[in-house]
């Protein structure tokens, strides 16, 4: 049951992409092994009514709901996480589906984070 996805608009594809370099770069200026697999965040800013449709989207991408929080301002989030590698292109595709669930839901898309992954045993 695959949702059609529409077309991102490829100037805010690039904004992100310039976004996703930085942190990147900061995971690999921490040792990061881009390949390895771990626990990846995402957020959406939105309403608890667009959220319920994210959460149905995301979850066909291999996503769950991990918290959804209120700021200061009174904005709600909705962190949800998957598990995949952080090289370029994993990312790429990551950023392509999160910015399509924004099309979908009216929601706003976050941005992503994880932890650097060494490979090292702690």
């Amino acid at each position: 049951m695959s949702q059609n996805l529409p077309p991102v608009d490829e100037a805010r594809l690039a904004a992100e992409w310039e976004a996703d370099r930085e942190v990147l770069a900061n995971l690999a200026a921490n040792g990061d092994v881009a390949r390895i697999a771990r626990p990846v965040d995402v957020s959406f800013r939105g309403s608890e009514k667009d959220f319920e449709r994210v959460l149905t989207i995301a979850s066909q991408f291999g996503m769950v709901e991990l918290d959804r929080e209120e700021d200061e301002e009174g904005d709600l989030f909705l962190f949800l996480e998957c598990v995949q590698p952080v090289d370029e292109a994993s990312i790429r595709a990551l950023t392509r589906k999160c910015l399509q669930i924004e099309i979908l839901c009216g929601v706003e898309y976050d941005g992503w984070g994880c932890e650097a992954q060494t490979g090292a045993v702690h």
